[in-house]
């Protein structure tokens, strides 16, 4: 079966075409990320509008790098939750036109679970039950995954997500805008043990809290006088606290859970010092670990197109006639 897949749940805007619930025909995505910059963060209305304005063009080069008529489209997927309201209305009056015009079946899918699914389209040696890591700007989430179509929380963030904490150091130190790849650029140059950082401890172990490091790096800040050498330190030291955290945390939860394979995905998942750190530490406790390819850690269209192609096959079904 051949997958439409439309994701806008955040900044950017994505159409993907993929076959058989993993072969990638097209992914296409444009992002509004640099009329962010100035603001410090995602205006919601900013990328609501340029969704509006650029989707259907997305469509249409999806469908020519693909080389397919819309016609042979056997199902359309379309993020249904979570993201920002206006955005999603976008995506999905979209697609529900697309479906409606094709005269085909349209699918609603989970925007956290899809990034789960991301390491299926480049991996054929996954096999379930599995623990689940994503952790983006928005969210920071741990899941238990015997099947796609049974996923169950078993540890979140309780205040920040992990990038949004990257986001919000990185305006303390006047860094700028996505945090997560400034703070990882000048943390090569810094001393990581330099700094004592911890996250706060949680009644379930398997739960993620990042407010306190943040909140420690602001009080930090205004203890210490600034300089190049410090921010690199701070950097590395914040980075690394935060790293151990999210790995310690993963292979806790596949302890608990008796699995020996890890998936992680989500923005953050592009980190090369997390992705250093998941290759030793896993190695260690006997754990198969995956990340998915770095442009599929971000938000794309193509884990839309996989994981609502698996689900209809399985016998999912989206009612989106209210």
């Amino acid at each position: 079966m051949i997958v439409l897949g439309v994701e806008s749940s955040c900044d950017e805007t994505g159409v993907a075409i993929v076959k058989d619930e993993r072969k990638i025909l097209a992914n296409v995505v444009a992002s509004s990320l640099k009329l962010h910059r100035r603001y410090g963060g995602v205006v919601p209305e900013i990328a609501s509008r340029m969704q509006l304005e650029s989707i259907a063009g997305i469509f249409t080069e999806a469908i020519k790098i693909a080389k397919i008529r819309p016609e042979q489209i056997g199902l359309v997927a379309v993020t249904t939750h979570p993201g920002l309201p206006g955005s999603l209305m976008v995506g999905i009056a979209f697609a529900k036109a697309l479906a409606l015009s094709l005269g085909k079946p349209i699918l609603g899918v989970n925007h956290i679970h899809s990034h789960v699914y991301a390491n299926l389209l480049g991996y054929t040696n996954i096999k379930l039950p599995a623990v689940a890591l994503v952790v983006s700007g928005g969210h920071t989430s741990l899941f238990y995954i015997k099947d796609f179509s049974k996923i169950q929380v078993i540890g979140q963030t309780r205040d920040d997500a992990c990038g949004e904490a990257f986001d919000k150091v990185a305006k303390i130190m006047g860094l700028g805008y996505p945090g997560g790849p400034l703070i990882e650029k000048i943390a090569q140059s810094g001393n990581k043990h330099k700094i004592k950082f911890a996250c706060s401890r949680m009644s379930n172990e398997l739960d993620f809290s990042f407010s306190g490091i943040k909140t420690a790096v602001l009080y930090y800040l205004k203890d210490k006088k600034s300089g190049i050498k410090f921010s690199q330190d701070l950097a590395a030291s914040f980075q690394e606290t935060v790293v151990n955290v999210l790995v310690k945390k993963s292979l806790l939860a596949c302890k608990r859970k008796n699995v020996t394979r890890l998936l992680i995905g989500g923005g953050v998942a592009a980190n090369g010092v997390l992705r250093q750190k998941f290759m030793a530490e896993a190695k260690i406790a006997g754990i198969d670990y995956f990340f998915p390819d770095i442009n599929l850690c971000m938000d794309n269209a193509a884990m839309i197109a996989g994981l609502g192609g698996y689900l209809y096959q399985r016998g999912a079904r989206s009612d989106f006639k209210n």
